[in-house]
């Protein structure tokens, strides 16, 4: 077999990685340019159920990629819902209770007011006219044919039977008048108070549904159906790949040299022939660590400072805690172009 061909392939290759390793090793130094080594970052959220009951549903798994709103599962809602019903028939007596009181008095609770003062002005009459007829008896037979207790007993009668007429005067003049506005403001704060139940009830049977915040990846999923939920107790992990960086660290010397804006390549050890495109974000004003309280000259070089690369990764290749070398152009500053270089 000839093996001529796979020579010429194989020392092409060894020269295209001799290449890739002279020109790397030119950029590290290179003056003009500034390595740093750090690890891709990104931001997390934990997600968890704002009720308290059990799981009843979990759709997406790790790995999964999610859009805000996306509904990622749901709880048993079973209880809330009767609680709703509830809630409906309570804000349905109340209602009715308050047009009553609106409505005023019916024309049959007018009429019969009306009759019962109309009685008690016969019973008044009726206990005068024999107060009077004793009060004559009495006197024409000189107090022998009509008792003083007679006469007594038929004044109580006359002033009890008077006393029922005031009262049914004032019952009528009440039925007249309606319902006191008070009345009808305590019943449209219960009505209220009913609705405002109800309305929370159907925001908990809402909340029963766990919604992704913001397009993400499921990372972790920590529960599973039929687990019970709180809001103490995450149930999904998931990580914003948009945006994403690298964590890295400058020493003290080299972090005049650098600020927000500059461009960066990133490499990573999967494509070292292919960088990502970057810019440098954040750079921390505190130094991660301190060796001593008072420091030398020489000490101060160890400071380290935190910076941030935000890379352009369209294709979603970094993951988190991958190593990455960020190679930052000093004589240049600005975003960049989007494109890898």
């Amino acid at each position: 077999m000839n093996k001529k061909p796979l020579l010429i392939a194989a020392v092409l290759v060894a020269a295209a990685g001799a290449l890739a390793a002279w020109s790397f090793r030119h950029d590290e130094t290179d003056t003009s340019r500034l390595v740093l080594y750090g690890n891709v970052d990104l931001r997390q959220v934990s997600l968890a159920f704002n009720g308290s009951d059990r799981i009843e549903k979990l759709a997406v798994q790790e790995g999964d990629r999610v859009k805000a709103g996306q509904v990622l599962g749901s709880l048993d809602t079973r209880t809330l819902t009767l609680r709703a019903a509830q809630s409906e028939a309570d804000i349905a007596v109340r209602r009715e209770a308050l047009q009553r009181l609106k409505a005023g008095s019916r024309p049959e609770e007018v009429a019969q007011a009306g009759a019962q003062v109309a009685a008690a002005q016969a019973d008044a009459e009726l206990a005068r006219q024999q107060l009077e007829r004793l009060q004559g008896i009495r006197e024409g037979s000189a107090g022998r044919a009509v008792s003083q207790q007679d006469i007594d007993a038929a004044q109580s009668r006359r002033k009890v039977a008077l006393a029922q007429l005031e009262n049914a005067r004032k019952a009528q003049q009440l039925v007249v008048t309606g319902p006191r506005k008070e009345d009808i403001a305590q019943a449209q704060a219960q009505l209220d108070a009913a609705t405002a139940a109800l309305a929370l009830v159907r925001h908990q049977i809402a909340e029963s549904e766990l919604r992704a915040p913001i397009d993400a990846v499921v990372r972790a999923r920590l529960m599973e159906p039929g687990d019970m939920a709180s809001p103490q107790r995450p149930v999904y992990t998931l990580a914003i790949t948009d945006p994403k960086w690298v964590r890295a660290y400058v020493n003290e010397v080299d972090l005049g040299r650098i600020k927000p804006g500059m461009a960066a390549r990133l490499r990573i050890d999967s494509r070292p022939d292919r960088p990502f495109a970057g810019k440098v974000g954040y750079i921390s004003s505190v130094a991660e660590f301190t060796p001593k309280t008072v420091q030398t000259q020489d000490l101060r070089t160890s400071l380290v400072y935190e910076v941030r690369v935000l890379a352009d990764d369209a294709d979603d290749e970094l993951r988190l805690g991958m190593p990455v070398t960020v190679d930052i152009v000093l004589d240049a500053a600005g975003a960049p172009t989007g494109k890898r270089p």
